[in-house]
C-alpha cells in the first residue's frame, strides 16, 4: 500500500509550473520530476539508459517537453495560446534500488499583453504527486503587478528541487490557475472583459537560474527521511546489486536485509496489522490460523508484485502501474468491507438471539421456583439442562462467546492484505531484473514478502496468546466482553471503509492505520 522512497511515492509523477508576467509576455518555467517507476517506463520508451549519450538524452528530453507542452491549455483573454518553446534541461540521479530518477525542466513563453489568463495541466491525468503552480512577476518588470491570483508566489519546492522534508506535510495539489496582471507603463490593452479583482500588492521575485547551469538531481529519498522498511537511494541492497560478482555470503545477507525491511514496512499504516488483530480476537481463531494467515499473504503479495513487475516490464505501452495498484486496493478495501459488514451482521443476529434465549432462560427458571413454593408435587424435575455452547453448568456463561472462523474468512482476509502490491519490493524487482540478476531478484522479493507476513502471523499469535488472559466466566453471561465478536467485526468493516476511501482518493492517505 503506500510507501515511499522518492519524497512523494516510486509511482509518483510530480509537476511545477511558475509564471512569470512581464510588460508584453509571460514566461513560464515547467518542470516534471519522474520518481522511480515512470522514469523507469520513459527511459524504456526512450530506448535509452542513463548511461546513454548525453546529446541523446538532450534530444529526447526536448522531443518529451514538447510533448507535454501541447497537453497545457492556456488562454488569454479568452482565446487558446500556444507556448512558445524555449529550452529544457534535462537531470537524472540514482533513485531506490539503483533505478533512476528524472526531471526534465522546461522554459516556454507567450507574448501577450496584460490581462487575465486561464491555465490547466492535463499531463498524466490522475497521476499522484506534487503539484504546483507559482504566479509571481518576471525580473525587471517593476512597473508589472499581480492584481488577482488563485495561487501566490511562494515556491515551497525549488522547481521540484527540494521538496520540504516532512514527508507527512500534505502536498498541493493544483492542475487550475487564473491570474490578471497590469502594467503602468502604456501598453497594447487587452480584449478580456474588466472583472473586480481583488488587490495584491506588487512583488518582486528573485531572479531564477539559468538553464544553462548544472541542474540539481531530482530529489529522491534518502534513509535519513525514509520511512521504515523503504529502500532507498545507495542503501545496502542498492549498493550489493552493483557489485561486479556478488558473493554466496553476501547473498545470504542480502535476503535476510530484505526479510528485515519486509517485516519493517509491515509495521507501518496501511498492511492489515489491525485487520487481522480484529478478526482473531472476536473470532475462534487459533495458532494454526495465523500462520495460515501469514501465509496466504506472502503467497499473493510475491505472485501481485511479479505480475505488475512484469507489467511494467512488457506492457508499459498499454498499462500504467499506478492505476493497477489503484484498483487492487478499491478491490482489497472492497473485499474487507464486505466481509466485515457480513460478520457484522452474523454477530449481530447471534447476540440478539443470545439476549433473547437468557431472558426465556430466566423467566422459566422463575416459574419452575414459584411451583417449588408450593406444596403440591407436581412432579417436576427441577435439574436443567441448557443446550448452550458457552453454559457450563453453575460456572455461568462465557465472558467472550466467540464468533465462527471460517477457512473463507481466512483467505479472503490473507488475499485482500496481500493483493496490493508493496513499492519496495516492486523497486527490488525492477533493479535486479534492470542489472541482469532476475533470480536474485525474486529471491529478494520472496524474502521480502516473508518479513512481511512474519508480522502479520506474529501479530496474530500475540493477540491469540493476550486474549486468553482475558476473564472466561460470569454467572449471568452477560458481561460487556461478550460484545468482542460484534465489535471485532465492526473494526474490520471500519478498515474496509477506509481502505477503499483512501485508494478512490476520498480520504487522505494518512487516514491509513495498522
Amino acid at each position: 500500500m503506500l510507501i515511499v522512497a522518492h519524497p512523494l511515492g516510486n509511482f509518483s509523477v510530480n509537476r511545477y509550473m511558475k509564471f512569470e508576467a512581464g510588460p508584453r509576455r509571460v514566461e513560464m518555467i515547467y518542470a516534471m520530476d519522474l520518481a522511480e517507476i515512470p522514469a523507469f517506463e520513459l527511459l524504456r520508451d526512450w530506448g535509452l539508459t542513463p548511461s546513454s549519450p548525453r546529446e541523446q538524452l538532450d534530444a529526447r528530453a526536448a522531443e518529451q517537453a514538447r510533448v507535454w507542452m501541447r497537453n497545457l491549455s492556456i488562454r488569454v483573454g479568452g482565446a487558446s495560446v500556444e507556448p512558445v518553446f524555449e529550452s529544457a534541461g534535462l537531470a537524472i540521479a540514482d533513485g531506490a534500488g539503483n533505478l533512476p530518477v528524472v526531471r526534465i525542466t522546461t522554459r516556454m513563453k507567450i507574448d501577450a499583453a496584460p490581462g487575465r489568463l486561464d491555465y490547466e495541466d492535463h499531463n498524466f491525468d490522475g497521476r499522484a504527486g506534487w503539484k504546483e503552480i507559482v504566479i509571481s512577476v518576471g525580473k525587471g518588470a517593476d512597473h508589472v503587478r499581480i492584481d488577482s491570483a488563485s495561487q501566490g508566489d511562494q515556491d515551497r519546492s525549488q522547481a521540484l528541487t527540494a521538496y520540504p522534508p516532512n514527508p507527512l506535510e500534505a502536498p498541493p495539489q493544483d492542475l487550475r490557475a487564473e491570474f490578471i496582471w497590469s502594467a503602468e507603463t502604456p501598453v497594447v490593452t487587452s480584449k478580456a472583459s474588466p472583472t473586480h479583482p481583488r488587490a495584491v500588492p506588487p512583488v518582486v521575485r528573485p531572479i531564477p537560474q539559468p538553464l544553462s547551469k548544472p541542474a540539481p538531481a531530482p530529489a529522491a529519498m534518502t534513509a535519513k527521511n525514509a520511512p521504515a522498511g523503504t529502500v532507498v537511494r545507495n542503501d545496502f541492497l542498492s549498493r550489493l546489486l552493483r557489485r561486479d560478482r556478488i558473493p554466496f555470503s553476501m547473498i545470504l545477507i542480502a535476503l535476510v536485509v530484505a526479510f528485515g525491511l519486509g517485516g519493517a514496512h509491515a509495521l507501518t499504516p496501511g498492511h492489515g496489522k489491525t485487520i487481522v488483530a480484529a478478526y482473531l480476537v472476536g473470532s475462534r481463531g487459533t495458532m494454526k490460523h495465523a500462520v495460515l494467515l501469514g501465509a496466504m499473504v506472502t503467497f499473493t503479495h510475491t505472485i501481485s508484485v511479479f505480475a505488475l513487475g512484469f507489467a511494467t516490464l512488457f506492457l508499459f505501452r498499454f498499462i500504467v502501474p499506478e492505476k493497477i495498484t489503484e484498483i487492487l486496493g478499491v478491490i482489497s478495501g472492497l473485499s474487507i468491507l464486505v466481509l466485515g459488514a457480513w460478520m457484522l451482521l452474523k454477530r449481530l443476529r447471534h447476540r440478539m438471539a443470545h439476549s433473547h434465549h437468557h431472558h426465556h432462560h430466566h423467566h422459566d427458571e422463575h416459574h419452575n421456583h414459584h411451583h417449588n413454593d408450593h406444596s403440591h408435587d407436581h412432579g417436576h424435575d427441577h435439574s436443567h439442562t441448557h443446550d448452550h455452547p458457552h453454559h457450563d453448568g453453575a460456572a455461568g456463561h462465557s465472558h467472550v462467546p466467540d464468533g465462527e472462523i471460517t477457512w473463507g474468512n481466512l483467505i479472503t482476509l490473507a488475499v485482500s492484505g496481500g493483493m496490493v502490491p508493496c513499492e519496495s519490493a516492486l523497486v527490488l524487482l525492477l533493479s535486479a531484473v534492470a542489472l541482469g540478476r532476475v533470480g536474485l531478484g525474486l529471491l529478494l522479493l520472496l524474502a521480502f514478502s516473508l518479513g512481511l507476513a512474519g508480522v502479520l502471523m506474529a501479530t496474530g499469535m500475540v493477540v491469540l496468546y493476550a486474549k486468553r488472559a482475558l476473564p472466561r466466566r460470569s454467572p449471568a453471561g452477560t458481561g460487556w466482553l461478550t460484545w468482542f465478536p460484534v465489535g471485532s467485526a465492526a473494526v474490520v468493516t471500519l478498515i474496509g471503509m477506509i481502505l477503499t476511501g483512501v485508494s478512490l482518493g476520498w480520504l487522505p492517505a494518512r487516514w491509513l492505520i495498522g
